[in-house]
């Protein structure tokens, strides 16, 4: 991975609204420039009620109501990875507020993964071809005036992306909050020894820059948090904090792993996440249908 691929600004520091979704403990952002109107949505989530196969948008309406108050226009539509515990509602936000859509160049090795796992047929296009924009490590776009940076960090999935927006840096489920460590790494093409790597590499940014993370469970019952900074995670993080070397984060991930059940919606999630967030095709009867492959995961 090496260095860090831009120069870090921690100078600016933009307008960071946070959504909870208790459901999922899921954290979606809305992240704004702070001199215009223009802002970025992260990690937005679509409700699912899945033992009755029914979809609605009240998270994701929380959100485009917000923006809307503030008058503010939404730009991009980001997607850190390729979810497996919720569903994105980006194209749902889009469509109301416009904006593009952006993911990791790697979201194609996930697409050829799970378009596999779920038998989607040559149909399925496996070419990032649902998003705007593929983002490659050390990419840049804008937000209004503010120039936002994009970091490769896989481990969690090959698709991993954070993105680096002046003194906030969005994590996705690359890093926890320090008293929870890591995310997990033994999804398809998912690796500890990468993770550990990534995570170094976040906190090759300057300390003082707030990390946001994409989830947390309040371990050991404390309340829901999703903010932190870098020197925090450096000093306190129970997986990866300064002086525990690769292998043994690595044998301790590995083991850990092996004890973990699948997410509750990885089945919904992955289907719908590889799409850019769009729900299977109709039939011709103009039904939707998403899939459980047996023993598939």
């Amino acid at each position: 991975m090496g260095t860090l691929p831009f120069a870090a600004d921690t100078s600016v520091r933009p307008e960071v609204l946070s959504f909870f979704d208790p459901a999922t403990n899921t954290i979606s952002y809305v992240v704004r420039d702070p001199d215009s109107t223009a802002c970025a949505v992260i990690d937005s989530v679509m409700d699912i009620d899945y033992a009755a196969g029914r979809i609605t948008y009240t998270s994701a309406d929380t959100i485009i109501d917000a923006i809307k108050q503030r008058g503010w226009t939404v730009e991009w539509l980001i997607e850190t990875h390729v979810h497996a515990d919720h569903l994105s509602a980006a194209p749902y936000i889009q469509s109301k507020l416009g904006g593009k859509l952006g993911i990791g160049e790697n979201i194609t090795i996930v697409q050829n993964t799970f378009g596999k796992v779920f038998n989607e047929g040559t149909e399925f296009q496996r070419d990032g071809s649902q998003f705007d924009r593929l983002f490659k490590d050390g990419d840049s776009y804008t937000i209004g005036t503010l120039v936002a940076h994009v970091m490769h960090t896989p481990g969690h999935t090959p698709a991993c992306m954070t993105h680096v927006v002046g003194d906030a840096a969005f994590v996705g489920d690359t890093l926890f909050m320090p008293d929870a460590g890591s995310a997990r790494a033994d999804f398809p093409g998912g690796d500890a020894r990468q993770l550990y790597r990534s995570m170094r590499r976040i906190m090759d940014l300057p300390g003082e820059t707030r990390l946001f993370m994409c989830h947390d469970y309040g371990p050991n019952g404390r309340n829901i948090q999703w903010e932190t900074t870098v020197a925090d995670e450096r000093e306190h993080n129970v997986h990866v904090r300064d002086g525990i070397d690769e292998d043994t984060f690595v044998r301790m991930r590995e083991a850990r792993d092996a004890t973990l059940a699948m997410p509750r919606l990885i089945i919904p999630s992955l289907q719908v996440n590889m799409r850019g967030g769009q729900l299977p095709p109709t039939d011709k009867d103009g039904n939707v249908f998403l899939k459980v492959p047996v023993n598939g995961l």
